[in-house]
């Protein structure tokens, strides 16, 4: 790198700090301000935040990895969760906001009750803001790792040193300025790294060899180009480069089940997480709304095309790249196609979305630690400024953590398809306990155990291979846990009051307490699952059109485009409606 990189790079650095530095009072007033912005943020600024996070280092090399091998179409392996995320603006967002909770992990002494319920607070406490927590990071600093080896083409100790100090400085502005400055950095960070990707796809498409668009479409097979999966008859994972095959079973999974049965970091059905978090700190109900569309919107339609262009570019300039290689292409398109500053700016790009990333959950791992773990069951009752206290030690712990498994973790491979296994047929509770009063404590801990034994009979007793495994596991969860709802008792009716007058759910499931509950509000359910259909179909043809469009197919794009408008128009407009008579 040249001095005009390295000034971008010292540049991004310095300025993540002093926004750290301008947010620390404000952030150590309170928990509340700590973790959730005092519970103001706008909806714009929430959603961005949540974008940034899932927008970590390693994820435009998954993204290259998927299209260089199995063509555009490999992205529905993600896209597939465009259901999930509708499902939680429309029915869960509000839901979040109104419950005045801290952590989404607190959610379960409001909504369960008596010694279960206080078991199942500590255990997710421990097991995600801990375990899950600490190895998500350790995947991402090992993504990291790899990255920056490649661009500098140095040693691993000098990697390190760069890593231990990125960690350094995302710890330092997560401990001084918690959650404010979290979203701020996130919002910089989400633009930095995607003007950055932006211009690094408009390069590699300009180069000679490719030959712009038309030079790209000449040069790759046709099928790279399908943005649909090739559905076969007969059993099958994913095979050949250029195109996603799958077989009729797997479709069903991917597109049928994985997206309301299996609990995953950021696409948690019912919400949860992060995501949760950020519904929680938004300003009112109807920004914690407008946030998850927001953020919806820009994950899967906006966000991905640049990383696509580049992973196709790679296929022509890269052709010779292993199988296990094929995700360093779009590093290798970054070292070899950039001139001195584009270089410096799309390596700060690349921390602004690591940091982003480890921010975020550095933030919420503390947030369960300390709410729903040290002041549930700890220490009680301390003033506000030592909890803080407290909550910043608790991230300087997290930082060390994560930072260490850079020498444990060798390899992510297979580490999100093992989370979406182990949580497959939990989804379904984190879905009904909002929505039928009948689902209990015992329940929902039993539907977090099961999908672990049934993870590992389906593997390793009866050779399921993912997506299929998904079946065998989705109904041994679901048997479980409804045969563990019937022959336990059902919560009090002084909590299930208390959760009903607090939340006001509706639908059939809240049928008996709603009648007795003199602010309930219009059941919207049925506008509500309009508005989902109308969102689904606005998501997939704003992916589509931006696709074609950025392909040549001017006509196709702009008629999808115009079917994305005119179903944004119908979720306004019945959105609007039930704001009104709320």
């Amino acid at each position: 790198m040249k001095l005009p990189d390295i000034a971008i790079i010292a540049s991004y650095f310095l300025i993540s700090l002093i926004i750290g530095i301008v947010m620390m009072r404000r952030a150590g007033k309170s928990r509340e301000e700590f973790y959730l912005s005092g519970r103001k943020l706008p909806w714009w600024l929430a959603g961005t935040a949540m974008v940034a996070t899932t927008f970590a280092a390693d994820t435009p090399l998954a993204v290259t990895e998927l299209v260089t091998k199995h063509g555009i179409a490999g992205n529905w392996l993600w896209w597939n969760m465009v259901a999930g995320n509708m499902l939680t603006v429309f029915f869960f967002a509000k839901l979040w906001r109104r419950a005045g909770i801290l952590t989404d992990v607190e959610f379960t002494e409001l909504r369960y009750s008596g010694k279960p319920a206080a078991f199942l607070r500590g255990f997710k406490a421990i097991y995600l803001g801990l375990f899950i927590n600490i190895i998500i990071m350790g995947w991402v600093n090992v993504a990291f790792v790899e990255i920056i080896k490649n661009i500098f083409g140095v040693n691993e100790n000098l990697v390190f040193i760069f890593i231990v100090f990125s960690m350094a400085l995302v710890g330092l502005y997560s401990v001084l300025a918690g959650q404010w400055g979290i979203v701020l950095t996130d919002a910089f960070q989400f633009v930095m790294a995607m003007a950055g990707c932006i211009v690094l796809a408009v390069i590699m498409v300009n180069i000679p060899a490719v030959g712009g668009i038309s030079g790209m479409k000449a040069s790759l097979p046709p099928e790279v180009f399908s943005f649909f999966p090739s559905i076969s008859s007969i059993s099958g994972e994913l095979v050949g480069i250029g195109v996603l095959s799958l077989s009729f079973s797997a479709f069903i999974a991917h597109i049928a089940i994985q997206w309301w049965s299996s609990w995953y970091p950021g696409a948690e059905p019912g919400g949860g997480g992060y995501v949760a978090q950020k519904m929680m700190a938004a300003k009112d109900e109807r920004h914690a709304r407008l946030s998850v569309l927001w953020f919806s919107i820009a994950h899967y339609a906006l966000r991905p095309w640049p990383w696509i262009i580049v992973a196709l570019c790679t296929l022509i300039l890269y052709p010779d790249l292993g199988a296990d290689d094929k995700k360093t292409g779009f590093i290798l398109a970054m070292r070899d196609h950039l001139p001195t500053g584009l270089l410096g700016l799309l390596i700060a790009a690349f921390t602004a979305a690591y940091m982003s990333t480890i921010s975020t959950h550095l933030n919420w791992g503390s947030s369960y630690i300390i709410n729903d773990l040290y002041k549930r069951f700890m220490v009680k009752d301390r003033d506000e400024r030592h909890y803080v206290a407290i909550s910043r030690l608790v991230t300087i712990i997290l930082v060390i953590l994560s930072s260490l498994m850079i020498f444990i973790m060798k390899s992510i491979s297979g580490a999100w398809l093992f989370l979406i296994e182990c949580g497959a047929g939990l989804g379904l509770v984190l879905i009904l306990r909002w929505y039928w009063w009948r689902i209990n404590a015992w329940t929902e801990i039993v539907a977090m155990i099961a999908p672990i034994l049934g993870y590992i009979i389906a593997k390793f007793g009866l050779n399921f291979v993912f997506p299929n495994s998904m079946f065998f596991t989705v109904s041994f969860t679901t048997i479980a846990w409804i045969t563990t709802m019937f022959i336990t008792k059902p919560e009090s009716k002084a909590t299930l009051n208390k959760f009903v007058f607090r939340i006001n759910p509706q639908g059939p499931g809240w049928k008996k307490f709603n009648s007795k509950n003199s602010s309930f509000r219009n059941n919207d359910l049925g506008i509500l699952f309009l508005c989902w259909i109308f969102s689904i179909i606005l998501v997939y043809s704003m992916i589509f059109s931006i696709g074609k469009l950025v392909f040549g197919d001017f006509s196709t794009g702009l008629l999808l485009l115009c079917i994305a408008v005119i179903f944004f128009s119908f979720t306004a407009y019945f959105l609007n409606k039930i704001e009104k008579r709320s």
